[in-house]
């Protein structure tokens, strides 16, 4: 009865039996009524061989068991569509053998019976050209990650390259600054102390004659005032000397502090009793202390400062004046003043003081090579102190040198 109702006529008869793709026809308790030739061949049957067989004989066990459900949830609202979307389905040949396979279902139904016809293709070799485009395509996504990685490592690296050519053409540009800077000053300080040991060579060669000529007569004022100029200009040769081999030193980076613990008033002094045989006639040093004596600091580098500073005192300031050196000391400072009542420093000046071979402009008649007080500043900068100053023209210059004094350490 149903192969009539299904052949009734003879262009479905001719659809079925010759269709490329496979066709069932089940009935709602899943029992094959037809199968075409196409979907006998596809599962390895002969001619009515599937009739009256259950559906499940053609799925592979593993799926079997679940098949019904599916079929049931089906029946209760049957309509065309395309079976497992989303999912792998698969067919089971006679010979157990499995292959992927898509269906598609729709519902029929006569006046006495419902039925699904299932619409079968072998996907096979669909799915092995899918799955081989989806296994190249993880292949190219793991080989443009990897490309990706080497292509972003690659650059990180250039770009570390560039930052450490960049860095070293920094560096060298600096460098060569500095080389250049350094030339130009070795050769003005070579240039300017030329033109400083030119005078006092002559200062000492006439005077030396002099000395000579004024004790053959007897003659001991003249005598000792001319003793008295070989004297300051061979100290004036010898601070040209000193600051030549500081700035040197500095420059090169050879100074460190090497720290070490003294008594400040014995050192401090030491070197006042120095600097009183070189002062000006009635120019008088007077040092006061307050606070602890020990001290933790440099003493060859805390002894350049003191004799720059009272030096510069002494040079700055006429006769028969005074000179305050005052040290402060607590357990983390040291504070040292000097004070002289010298020519002063303008208000123009003092922002270029501490700057390298600068001369103010009251002070140009007066020896000096301009480096003192720069000197003064590296020294202070190695200690990692600081200094400050009080000046006014005509009444004199206060210096104020405050110096980290790790005593406890």
């Amino acid at each position: 009865m149903t192969s009539e109702i299904f052949y009734g006529e003879e262009k479905f008869k001719a659809l079925f039996e010759y269709a490329t793709e496979g066709i069932l026809l089940v009935n709602q308790s899943g029992k094959i009524i037809l199968a075409n030739p196409a979907c006998e061949k596809l599962f390895g049957y002969e001619n009515g061989e599937l009739q009256g067989n259950p559906i499940e004989l053609l799925i592979p066990q593993r799926f079997a068991h679940n098949h019904s459900a599916h079929r049931e949830k089906f029946n209760k609202n049957p309509h065309p569509r395309t079976m497992g979307i989303g999912m792998d389905l698969y067919g089971k040949r006679k010979n157990s053998e499995e292959f992927s396979v898509e269906v598609s279902l729709s519902p029929l139904e006569t006046s006495t019976e419902k039925f699904v016809i299932a619409f079968i293709i072998d996907i096979t070799t669909r799915k092995k050209n899918e799955d081989y485009i989806k296994k190249q395509k993880e292949e190219l996504e793991i080989l443009t990650k990897d490309l990706e990685k080497r292509v972003k490592d690659r650059t990180m690296i250039l770009e570390e390259a560039l930052h450490q050519l960049e860095k070293s053409r920094e560096e060298l540009s600096i460098a060569l600054e500095k080389e250049k800077e350094l030339n130009e000053m070795k050769s003005r300080f070579v240039s300017m102390a030329s033109h400083e040991f030119r005078t006092p060579l002559a200062t000492i060669l006439s005077s030396i004659v002099l000395v000579t000529k004024y004790r053959e007569q007897n003659d001991k004022e003249n005598e000792m005032r001319h003793i008295e100029r070989v004297k300051s200009s061979v100290s004036h040769m010898t601070d040209i000397l000193n600051d030549m081999l500081s700035i040197s030193k500095l420059e090169e980076g050879k100074i460190t502090a090497a720290l070490e613990r003294f008594d400040i008033i014995e050192f401090v002094t030491q070197v006042v009793t120095e600097l009183q045989a070189v002062a000006k006639n009635g120019q008088r040093i007077i040092y006061n202390h307050d606070g602890l004596r020990e001290v933790y600091l440099d003493k060859k580098i805390l002894r350049n400062l003191f004799f720059n500073l009272i030096s510069n005192a002494i040079k700055f300031s006429p006769e028969n004046k005074t000179i305050d050196v005052t040290t402060h000391v607590s357990g983390i400072q040291l504070r040292l003043t000097v004070r002289d009542h010298g020519i002063g420093i303008s208000e123009e000046d003092k922002e270029h003081l501490f700057e390298r071979f600068f001369r103010g402009h009251n002070a140009t008649n007066i020896q000096g090579t301009g480096l003192g007080l720069n000197i003064v500043a590296k020294y202070i900068e190695i200690l990692n102190g600081d200094i400050n100053f009080e000046s006014k023209v005509g009444e004199g210059t206060t210096f104020i040198i405050q110096l980290p004094n790790n005593i406890n350490q």
